[in-house]
């Protein structure tokens, strides 16, 4: 699993901030001062305080073949889906290109465009065919594309129990033999205040910006950024593999309240517990077992009670008053990611399984009256379940789609100790600096998190568990220490031309193992945004510089360094617009190289003046 969410660009960083129990939410940045700052609550005055993740303009455009133009013109809820997916690819130690050609599905749970819109209504010169890059059905095919995945690609859409319900139709594609693996995502990146003003009106919003999951003084939630993504695979074809399973979904459902409240916008009770009876009817798990539920918990007034009152009837009876229903909200934290709430919720449950604990909820000192709290507790505190714990993960849709996945822990994995052997630990990246930084990376994580696996399988993961790029650096050692000694000092150069051998048998070389975690790769960003693109004197040099991807020459065709036919077209534009000349569709279409494109773009200007 992966994430970049306010205060947290990986799941380790989330667990450190529920752990401290930090409220992530903060005033608007200056740079969204346009979108969120702009929103109005209820009673008139300004909601500037939300859940905001840092640098969602950021990319790394060449790692992933992209030019200066496409990385600007690309929605960044794409680019940020890329980064992370590679990222949970990584975590669970299954290799990108080991997918290739596979039916392996995508499924993004996702209800909102607001980087396309908001170009949309600039007018209609802003509606250029660069746009169409941008659709909400691009999130998913994207990614299928660049990983060329071949099973089913969807953009869910049931308002805020999007990603949870997108995890609930990977289940079903994986149990039915469709899919072999599914990568499941949740995106939301608030870029625009209209949807906000309108939640504003109908009293969604908390005036100050905190969600007080289960309080007496609850007043709505605080929007947030988020982008979560998460691997699913079958659990025995994950443990032959020898992958990193970090937990187990054991059932889940869906279900739609029908005409069971009183109207589609309002929640009902009985749909609630329709849902949660029928999601442990999946697992096959007694409600009774359950140790914690990661809530909805948006920290609405009319919400919350309805939401508890399930849960207490559901699962919160027959339980002794030493071992209550522990109930929390990732919200408090955060704020409410909205379509990527359910699987922000679901990321959080898997860590509370994995470190056998749960953090407080925040902001909810003072307990709803309307509330039977028989059973049920927020904790307020961190607090021990048991090593073999139950979870359950919940979300809630306006659009009356209720969502609930049973989570399980995982068996610790076997592993055996050192014995003294010395192991190449091979690390690789796309750039020279990537690298460096990579090496850095790995020599603090095995002085930290990574002292805990054994040298072994650290080694073999390297090895085996990651793409092998061009720029490589081997070192070898029998202990953590050895190795992060020799990273300081250097590569082992005869050792990295021996490994980088296509004839070496790199598992005969480890012999069998399990997965053990790494640092995931260190992109090399920068900004890319509409207006922040410098022009440049040289026509020739600001259009290869916006849309070609680096390593070309003179002679380089332009379809091979990523200036294709919907390039031109965005070419076309631009240059219209800098020139204030009409361009010919066919003379451009006509430029094959580099240097054709240079000439045309020279003689153009030269004629313009």
């Amino acid at each position: 699993m992966s994430c970049r969410l306010p205060g947290a660009a990986s799941p380790d960083h989330l667990w450190e901030l529920l752990r401290a129990g930090v409220d992530a939410t903060s005033e608007t940045p200056a740079e969204r001062d346009d979108s969120a700052a702009s929103l109005s609550t209820g009673t008139g005055g300004p909601a500037s305080r939300g859940g905001f993740v840092e640098g969602v303009a950021d990319f790394d455009a060449e790692f992933f073949g992209m030019s200066a133009a496409e990385a600007t013109a690309l929605d960044p809820q794409q680019r940020l889906l890329l980064m992370c997916a590679w990222e949970s690819l990584e975590d669970a130690g299954i290799v990108p290109e080991a997918l290739r050609g596979t039916r392996t599905g995508v499924f993004v749970g996702n209800s909102r465009a607001d980087f396309l819109e908001t170009a949309l209504q600039q007018g209609l010169s802003s509606a250029t065919a660069t746009q169409l890059g941008n659709v909400r059905s691009l999130l998913a095919a994207r990614l299928s594309h660049v990983l060329d995945l071949r099973g089913p690609s969807a953009v869910i859409d049931t308002a805020c129990s999007s990603a949870l319900t997108a995890v609930h139709q990977a289940v079903g594609s994986i149990r039915s033999g469709e899919v072999p693996v599914a990568l499941v995502a949740g995106v939301n990146l608030p870029l625009r205040p209209d949807e906000g003003v309108m939640m504003s009106h109908a009293g969604a919003l908390s005036p100050d910006g905190r969600s007080r999951f289960g309080s007496a003084d609850a007043d709505g939630h605080a929007p947030a950024d988020a982008v979560a993504v998460v691997v699913l695979k079958p659990l025995e074809a994950a443990l032959a593999d020898g992958d990193r399973v970090r937990a187990v979904i054991a059932g889940s459902a869906v279900g739609n309240d029908g005409a069971s409240s009183s109207s589609v916008l309002n929640p009902s009770l009985e749909g609630q517990l329709d849902v949660l009876r029928w999601a442990h009817e999946d697992a096959r798990i007694a409600p009774s077992e359950v140790d914690f539920v990661e809530a909805h918990g948006a920290g609405s007034p009319l919400l919350d009670p309805l939401e508890l009152t399930a849960l207490g009837r559901c699962m919160g009876t027959f339980r002794s008053s030493r071992r209550p229903l522990l109930v929390g909200s990732v919200k408090s934290n955060l704020g409410h990611a909205e379509a990527a709430g359910g699987l922000v919720g679901l990321i959080k449950a898997a860590l509370c399984l994995e470190h056998r604990q749960v953090p407080p909820s925040l902001h909810a000192e003072l307990p709803r009256s309307d509330v039977d709290w028989s059973g049920l507790s927020i904790p307020q505190e961190i607090t021990d379940i048991p090593q073999r714990a139950v979870a359950g993960v919940s979300a809630q849709g306006s659009s009356s789609l209720n969502a609930h996945v049973v989570l399980r822990s995982a068996e610790p994995a076997r592993r055996e100790g050192d014995d003294g052997t010395r192991w190449p630990l091979v690390l690789s990246a796309r750039t020279p600096e990537a690298l460096a930084e990579l090496t850095r990376a790995c020599a603090e994580h095995l002085a930290g998190p990574g002292a805990a696996f054994p040298v072994r399988d650290l080694c073999r993961s390297a090895a085996l568990r990651r793409t092998r790029f061009e720029h490589r650096t081997v070192v070898i050692g029998a202990t953590h220490q050895e190795l992060i000694e020799a990273l300081r000092t250097g590569s082992t150069s005869e050792l990295d031309r021996f490994l980088g051998a296509e004839s070496v048998d790199r598992e005969g070389l480890f012999g069998p193992g399990v997965h053990a975690p790494l640092p995931t790769y260190p992109w090399q960003t920068r900004r890319y945004w509409p207006g922040d693109e410098p022009e440049g004197d040289d026509p020739a040099e600001w259009l290869l510089g916006k849309h070609a991807r680096t390593g070309f020459d003179q002679d380089s065709t332009l379809a091979d360094i990523g200036i294709d036919s919907l390039a031109k077209l965005q070419l076309m534009v631009e240059v219209q617009q800098r020139t204030g000349r009409e361009v010919d569709p066919e003379e451009l279409a006509a430029l094959r190289t580099v240097r054709d494109l240079c000439r045309w773009a020279r003689q153009l200007t030269e004629v313009s003046r």
